[in-house]
């Protein structure tokens, strides 16, 4: 039922309303004084449109602007007090697994990310919110505190993550949705391999967008492909005699590479049936573009080939003589077939058919390459039973079987039920692979079911899908991480304002509810390993350590370190060692530690925290 509005009409939004339906484009978004999205009129535009001659304006530009830009590009590059928690209840095979799922707000996960996987990852699939006017998106400010910021939302959770409805009522405002995928992308760019590539579901409301946004920050060479794949359609229309817009039948998936120079192998459907070599006519009085030298065998020093009569003449002649000198009835689709490597590839690739039209020939295929048309497949799989918005599995195992290989990382920071990660279990599987995935999902509710959210239902589906392919043996496991704030305490009080009691509390400078495994991922994330590397609990001197990768890192994360724990660590070498810089006892302690180092394992990198 709708409220009543006890206040008086608002005529400026009337008379904006008045005025976008006589010129639809003067029509733009800005901010009110409270910093909300709302409809408004670009004067520069409206007095061009009222004009009988060109009015003086604003330097033009090609460019996409919108409220709120500039502060999207200064929140990729804001620093943030956080960390990742380790989480081994929710996990499977915590230590040995290389996959990774991290609960919670995906900016601050990619930010967190940014030095253990620069350059690091092969792929990216996201399904971002669609902004149909019901989604929900991220709002962030990194201008305000916590505080200020939940006193004016008034919308945070248990969890602590932050979102905002971006509702039809408000517009289907582009401006919010454009500022919270821009540093996203700016991030996700950082981490890709040079050959790296990121493929991105959308729908027809914020296409256009996406491009622009992604022309800008990956640039527009680098816009491989828009590829249409086949998307449920709902059947709700059909109760109405007239509706304002045709059902939507197809979604987007926008295909960016790292760089422009990235090139794509092949994809084909090898389970189509193969079909046999054939004769095509060539492009008449042209030259053959580049991508066809490779199937020729040459590449001309410059320029392009040109093909002549006379030279084209002669192919059909060499026929003609291999049929006089070996005195059979070999086909002309044949010979061609079975001398494709002899030495004149050029004039063996080519013919003058009997209406004097130049052709070239193609060899058997074993399946059927494909477009950028996909609508063999269809968007939603709906393997869960919990959202009838999940991508498919077939979907996601066609982009990842593509295009990445074994060892490859691919990430998906909008996880949603994680169809990303089931996917790469069933591509594994297929080939013998051994990708791993890296998935963010936020903690967001479901309406109607207290206390589950959609990152718990990720990891439940994941760790079902784990057990399904785990007779492949592949690493199905799943180590879960959480954004959380910072290890260590806060304190930004001024020396002048703390009083002795204040200065005795803060020789411990890590929280009291933090463990050694929540401080060693801090010291994988500040020294930019990889998070997946195997994990092993021991014990040296009678304290407990733990072992990262084979000892490429040591960490005595102790309240006690003691000089035996330090030389023993200090004999198995390895490259880096951390210790919690409270747990010596003295500043002697501690300098006889770098002795003991310096001594034994000069090489080892060694820090406290």
């Amino acid at each position: 039922m709708d409220k009543l509005k006890m206040h008086s009409t608002d005529l400026t939004q009337r008379n904006v309303d008045a005025v976008a339906e006589l010129f639809p484009s003067v029509v733009t978004e800005a901010f009110d004084a409270n910093g909300k999205p709302v409809r408004a009129v670009d004067f520069d535009i409206l007095r061009q449109e009222l004009s009988d001659h060109i009015v003086e304006g604003p330097q033009e530009r090609y460019q996409l602007d919108w409220p709120g830009k500039r502060a999207a590009a200064f929140a990729a590059n804001t620093p943030i007090a956080r960390t990742l928690r380790p989480v081994r209840d929710e996990s499977v095979d915590f230590d040995t697994t290389r996959n990774l799922f991290i609960e919670g707000d995906n900016l601050e996960a990619l930010k967190l990310l940014q030095e253990s996987y620069l350059g690091k990852v092969k792929l990216i699939y996201i399904d971002p919110p669609y902004n149909t006017g019901n989604d929900f998106v991220y709002e962030d400010d990194f201008a305000e505190s916590t505080a200020d910021y939940l006193e004016r939302s008034g919308q945070a959770t248990d969890s602590g993550y932050r979102l905002t409805a971006n509702p039809d009522s408000a517009g289907r405002y582009h401006s919010n949705w454009l500022s919270m995928m821009y540093p996203r992308l700016k991030l996700a760019r950082n981490l890709l391999a040079e050959d790296g590539l990121i493929f991105i579901s959308i729908d027809a409301h914020e296409v256009h967008n996406v491009i622009k946004i992604c022309d800008e920050i990956f640039g527009a060479g680098s816009h491989k492909n828009t590829i249409a794949v086949r998307r449920g359609i709902k059947n709700v229309q059909a109760q109405f005699e007239d509706v304002s817009a045709l059902s939507q039948g197809h979604e987007y998936v926008l295909l960016y590479a790292r760089s422009e120079a990235v090139r794509l192998p092949k994809l084909s459907l090898a389970h189509v049936e193969s079909k046999p070599g054939k004769w095509d006519t060539f492009w008449r009085g042209t030259d053959r573009p580049t991508m066809r030298y490779e199937l020729f065998g040459s590449t001309p020093a410059s320029g392009q080939w040109r093909w002549e009569e006379g030279r084209t003449k002669q192919a059909a002649q060499n026929y003609e003589t291999y049929l006089a000198e070996q005195s059979d009835s070999t086909s002309l689709d044949d010979y061609y077939l079975n001398h494709l490597a002899a030495t004149n590839v050029k004039l063996n690739f080519i013919r003058l058919n009997t209406e004097n039209v130049v052709q070239y020939y193609v060899p058997p295929s074993g399946g059927k390459l494909l477009s950028d048309n996909w609508m063999d497949l269809t968007l939603s799989g709906n393997e869960t039973d919990e959202f009838d918005t999940e991508k498919s599995v077939a979907l996601l195992s066609r982009i990842i079987g593509w295009v990445t290989g074994d060892g490859d990382i691919v990430m998906d920071f909008f996880a949603g039920s994680g169809t990303t990660g089931q996917a790469i279990f069933s591509v594994n599987a297929a080939d013998g692979g051994n990708r791993r995935f890296i998935l963010v999902q936020l903690p967001e509710r479901i309406a109607g079911r207290e206390g589950t959210s959609i990152a718990a239902i990720t990891r439940d589906r994941l760790k079902k899908a784990g057990t399904r392919y785990a007779a492949a043996d592949a690493d199905t496991g799943l180590r879960a991480l959480r954004v959380d704030s910072t290890n260590m305490l806060e304190t930004f009080a001024p020396a002048d304002a703390l009083a002795q009691g204040d200065l005795l509390g803060g020789i411990d400078s890590v929280k009291p509810d933090r463990t050694d495994e929540d401080l060693l991922f801090q010291v994988l994330l500040d020294w930019g390993l990889d998070l997946a590397e195997p994990i092993a609990v021991e014990e040296a001197a009678g304290q407990r350590i733990v072992s990262v990768a084979d000892d490429a890192l040591i960490a005595c994360l102790s309240n006690e370190v003691t000089g035996a724990v330090v030389a023993e660590i200090a004999r198995r070498h390895p490259l880096r060692a951390v210790f919690l810089d409270a747990g010596f006892a003295s500043d002697a302690a501690r300098i006889n530690a770098e002795q003991i180092f310096r001594e034994v394992s000069p090489a080892t990198q060694v820090r406290t925290i």
